[in-house]
């Protein structure tokens, strides 16, 4: 049936102003392609924005790829957009966009930008597809309302796919999505975590990438299954309480031939001028954020994820790139903007109106920010002044304390102002605290191996590195294997050295883990006011000579107070005096030392009786036992 076209298109004028203006966020109900039946005929259109192209047509497996059989037509009213309706098409068919620039001549064989399905890489063609699914997890909105709530504990679970666990049998193949949704949403339930956060799981042509370098921009990677396999596996999430967070790059994009790069035959997604279109990091083009048609592209690939695949929030990669015009540049290799700056205005906007598309139509989801400079009010409202994001990441916090725990004890007194500068910016923002996959790999060592001193020591030190985090103002968030203590660093080619578990230290650091999240979750004064500066306050920050940090965590309720305790030496403290408000018994919740977590067991025998003593600005005092190396959470008894 060559060259037959009936005069329909999915596209209305309405489309197309949305579209040139920049603003529209539902593209992918329009462009792309689409089973449809026309006039009692069953087909696919397809549509494509290339506008500096002088001939496009849509090749296939059922046009044995002759690009002359099947040529669409561009639109009328200089959208730039091609489309056609192709009968007899059928869900799972392989296809391309041939095109011919009219600017060069330059031919080629571009994949679908729209794409709801790919190929299985290195196989680089898009996949007629429908991505119905009847979903089953009817607690959907009432938890995403719960869970992403402030006030809310939000503990989370960052994990790379293909790495976590590998077939039981062979170790080798990585799970399908269906095997992972029998797996892991009871194990996040047993350890406490409140969400997960995958990796990019969007169609990417480089594993190694570890889907950074991505080209599927409405398409989950055909690696672990189809579309509707990534769905049942957020539902069965859903369904046991876990909120779910995507990784999204709209940084930047890879140069492969079948990708965005050049798809015209000019810089249509990217900048021309390689000082502002290439990412030197990354060796990537960046997208030009002063277009408006590559801005409703990107809007929309940020709405259908939360739309269609109904996940809970994104985590957007690498922000403080898309801000500065000089990001890893040197003097001469960036152009500055209109007033002479530094910064991406253009970029700056985009991330303005994208934050504001979401949280119109997903009030209930969260836009989380990887910016990694002190940029200002990246987590307040665009109508404050903000880039509107509801969550940032706390990279000075990650940077100060890791530096920090790396330290052989006899030095960190000497330090102890690096461990306490985060509380003076901890309320600037909506801060998580990352600890990621960025700090485990590339020879940076595994937490574990970061830890200084003995074996018992490294152990030791990381579980109080571990209730620092969950004690400290902000939302968590762990890289997997973090919670089992390898040895080595991650390895994306294998999967996690769950084995390690045979052995009783690392069994200890998972119980800790776990029982850190339970604590959280259950403890209001750990999480209701993590963002609010209301929720924290000193008892002493001053004891560097003995290597004691001490403050409190307050919830909304006055009676909601926890006194955390940090001993940074491996030296125990017997009678350490620490003031406190109330003249009641106060409960041991939390003990790093615990023999159980692998500790030596020193403590405090889990209550202890306060006495009438002014110490830290307090009328009542507790006397404490503090183990070497240890945390320690104490609440009043009720």
């Amino acid at each position: 049936m060559k060259n037959k076209t009936l005069a329909h298109s999915l596209l209305t004028e309405e489309d197309i102003y949305y579209f040139k203006e920049g603003t529209h966020d539902r593209l992918y109900e329009k462009l792309g392609s689409h089973l449809v039946e026309i006039e009692g005929v069953k087909g696919v259109h397809f549509a494509v924005w290339a506008p500096n192209a002088n001939f496009v047509s849509v090749i296939g497996d059922f046009n044995s790829w002759d690009k002359t059989a099947h040529p669409l037509h561009v639109r009328w009213d200089s959208s730039g957009i091609w489309e056609g309706f192709i009968p007899g098409v059928e869900i799972g068919v392989c296809y391309k966009y041939s095109i011919e620039s009219s600017v060069n001549g330059y031919c080629v064989e571009k994949g679908d930008p729209y794409a709801f399905r790919w190929e299985t890489p290195p196989h680089t063609g898009s996949v007629v597809w429908d991505i119905a699914y009847e979903w089953k997890d009817d607690n959907w909105a009432s938890l995403k309302e719960t869970l992403n709530r402030p006030d809310s504990p939000v503990s989370i679970y960052e994990m790379h796919f293909a790495s976590w666990k590998r077939d039981d049998e062979t170790n080798d193949a990585p799970l399908t999505y269906r095997e992972m949704a029998k797996r892991l949403p009871s194990y996040l339930v047993d350890m406490g975590f409140t969400h997960v956060e995958f990796l990019p799981m969007m169609e990417h042509p480089f594993y190694g990438s570890w889907g950074y370098q991505k080209t599927g921009f409405f398409s989950p990677t055909s690696r672990y299954g189809t579309p509707q396999d990534f769905m049942h596996l957020i539902e069965a999430l859903h369904q046991a309480g876990i909120g779910v967070i995507l990784d999204w790059v709209p940084s930047h994009f890879p140069s492969d031939l079948h990708g965005l790069a050049f798809f015209d035959g000019t810089h249509l997604y990217e900048h021309e001028d390689p000082k502002k279109g290439i990412q030197p990091d990354w060796n990537s083009y960046i997208f030009n954020y002063g277009r408006n048609e590559v801005r409703s592209f990107l809007t929309s690939s940020a709405n259908f994820w939360l739309e269609k695949y109904r996940v809970d929030g994104l985590r957007c990669d690498a922000v403080a790139s898309m801000l500065y015009l000089d990001y890893s540049r040197k003097s001469g290799e960036w152009i500055p903007n209109v007033y002479g700056g530094n910064e991406n205005l253009e970029a700056i906007e985009f991330l303005k109106s994208l934050n504001t598309s979401i949280y119109k139509n997903h009030p209930d989801a969260q836009m989380i920010a990887e910016e990694s400079t002190a940029w200002p009010m990246v987590s307040r409202p665009v109508y404050l002044g903000g880039l509107g994001f509801g969550w940032k990441w706390n990279m000075g916090w990650m940077h100060d304390t890791l530096e920090f725990f790396q330290k052989d004890p006899v030095f960190r007194k000497h330090h102890h102002h690096e461990l306490i500068f985060s509380i003076l910016y901890a309320f600037t923002e909506n801060f998580v605290l990352s600890l990621s996959h960025d700090e485990v790999v590339h020879g940076k060592a595994s937490l574990l191996a970061k830890m200084p001193g003995d074996e018992w020591q490294k152990f030791a030190n990381l579980r109080m590195l571990y209730g620092y985090m969950f004690a400290h103002p902000g939302k968590k968030l762990l890289f997997m294997g973090s919670e089992i203590a390898p040895w080595k660093e991650w390895d994306h080619e294998s999967g996690l050295e769950w084995h390690i578990l045979e052995y009783e230290r690392h069994q200890g650091i998972q119980r800790w883990v776990r029982d850190l999240n339970k604590a959280y979750q259950n403890t209001p004064a750990l999480h209701e006011l993590d963002f609010s500066e209301k929720g924290f306050a000193w008892v002493d920050h001053s004891d560097a000579e003995n290597g004691v940090l001490s403050f409190k965590r307050k919830g909304t309720n006055p009676d909601d107070l926890v006194v955390v305790v940090l001993n940074l030496t491996p030296v125990p403290r017997d009678n350490y005096k620490i003031g406190v408000e109330f003249s009641t018994d106060w409960i041991e919740i939390l003990n790093s030392d615990s023999h159980y977590y692998g500790g030596s067991d020193k403590g405090n025998f889990g209550r202890v009786k306060s006495y009438p003593i002014k110490i830290h600005g307090c009328d009542h005092a507790i006397s404490l036992t503090l183990p070497p190396l240890s945390m320690l959470c104490l609440s009043p008894a009720k």
